[in-house]
């Protein structure tokens, strides 16, 4: 059954990095620490957030991994993102509470808007590098 993202249970069954499923997840949340992979700057996204919240998984955008750390509209919140199979290359989006944002995308753009970064780590496909971690 369809929950709304604010009332799915965490789901702390450990996970591997093959095994994050494509798609988001409808009726539960990975969080950042059941995934058996996660990096340090995973695990410490949203330590500055109000409420330190603890990313959860979102799902993939091509070879790239979505993870958010707070509420998805309407509150401070954080997104990382990082290729499966390089997970230092890595890259954030910080979202504010009046729907402004800001972040680089794997091409080299700062991104003021969520949907554009997203657009980026979709084309970037065959990006290399490693993203700075805002925050960090």
């Amino acid at each position: 059954m369809a929950l709304p993202y604010h009332q799915r249970p965490d789901d702390d069954t450990p996970v591997h990095t093959v095994d994050l499923p494509l798609t988001p997840l409808r009726d539960r949340a990975i969080p950042a620490t059941a995934w058996a992979e996660a990096p340090r700057e995973l695990l410490e996204l949203g330590e500055d957030l109000p409420g330190r919240p603890v990313a959860s998984y979102k799902r993939r955008i091509g070879p790239w991994l979505l993870w958010r750390a707070g509420p998805a509209t309407k509150a401070d919140a954080r997104y990382w993102a990082a290729r499966a199979d390089d997970l230092a290359n890595q890259w954030t989006f910080r979202l504010l509470a009046d729907g402004t944002g800001h972040g680089e995308g794997p091409s080299g753009t700062e991104h003021g808007r969520f949907r554009t970064w997203k657009e980026d780590l979709r084309d970037s496909a065959s990006a290399s590098g490693r993203g700075s971690v805002e925050g960090a």
